[in-house]
């Protein structure tokens, strides 16, 4: 049975739906049915989060060594075979799992500002209508939430101190396993992007993907009764899944998305107050992974 050859690990809320989705259209390309299996964080454990909506979380995460297996059983002729799990950056057991099971494979790393990822997971949650309060009182509220047992997306400040979590896989994989992206190269020229990524998976170069779909947007909905039609249960919902492939599904949902979503500003002060907390990590990162990283300082 396969398992994959490469993994895109990180980090959340840095474009890593839209990536698996834009893998998925390279016909030497194999990814996982399932976005975010969340197998190597959580193998053979009882996920148990307890936040709102964090029961999603549970039901899909796989944590046993066979069903996972089974995400790769359609797999044929394809070279590059991979899955999409963003919190296995995060995760205190990821690397090490990854190592025992798939010890050669390749390992693709996005990292976003962390003061922008952090407020994009705020944004996630509203737009699912599971987060009632303002972004600055959920940074208050962040470490009572972590001991009460909420999932990783709730984590919002906590998840953005990149240092540790790339540390974690540098102890156990080369450097030449693991390459690192910046999310503003993503924005700036996805084509490019795209292309070093391709190399970097051993697959064709200049096969070109269709970029026009943005999967995954986060905002808050302009029209609350539109936007609880898209993402709570409801009949309508359920009727579309009787007749609708999944994926015909995706693409309808999120181009809705693009037009439904409003995009807010994070208040400059409390971008001001996230980037002192972040500096010491973000100088001890890009010599970490060799990039450049002044312009995440910018206000």
């Amino acid at each position: 049975m396969p398992l994959p050859n490469f993994l895109i690990a990180g980090a959340a809320k840095s474009g890593t739906t839209a990536l698996y989705h834009y893998l998925k259209q390279h016909p030497q390309v194999y990814m996982s049915p399932e976005k975010e299996t969340n197998f190597f964080a959580f193998e053979g454990q009882e996920v148990d989060f307890r936040g709102p909506g964090d029961e999603a979380m549970c039901r899909t995460t796989i944590t046993i060594l066979r069903a996972y297996e089974a995400q790769f059983e359609a797999v044929s002729d394809e070279i590059a075979i991979g899955e999409a799990s963003p919190w296995y950056l995060y995760s205190t057991e990821a690397a090490k799992n990854i190592y025992h099971h798939i010890p050669n494979v390749k390992l693709i790393v996005v990292l976003r500002n962390p003061a922008d990822r952090a407020f994009s997971s705020y944004l996630h949650v509203i737009r699912d209508g599971r987060e009632s309060l303002t972004f600055e009182e959920g940074l208050l509220a962040e470490d009572e939430r972590i001991a009460q047992g909420w999932e990783f997306i709730w984590h919002y400040k906590r998840a953005g101190f990149y240092t540790a979590q790339v540390e974690r896989f540098l102890k156990r994989f080369s450097r030449e396993q693991v390459r690192f992206y910046l999310y503003d190269d993503f924005l700036v020229d996805p084509v490019r992007f795209l292309s070093n990524i391709f190399e970097f998976l051993g697959i064709d170069t200049r096969f070109v993907v269709d970029t026009s779909l943005r999967p995954n947007a986060t905002g808050v909905p302009k029209n609350r009764l539109l936007g609880r039609l898209l993402v709570q249960p409801n009949l309508l919902r359920s009727t579309t899944k009787l007749f609708m492939p999944k994926q015909l599904r995706y693409n309808v949902s999120q181009r809705i998305n693009q037009r439904l979503l409003a995009k807010p500003s994070l208040i400059k002060e409390t971008r001001k107050s996230l980037l002192s907390h972040y500096q010491g990590d973000t100088v001890a990162l890009q010599d970490l992974i060799g990039r450049d990283l002044s312009a995440w300082a910018k206000e």
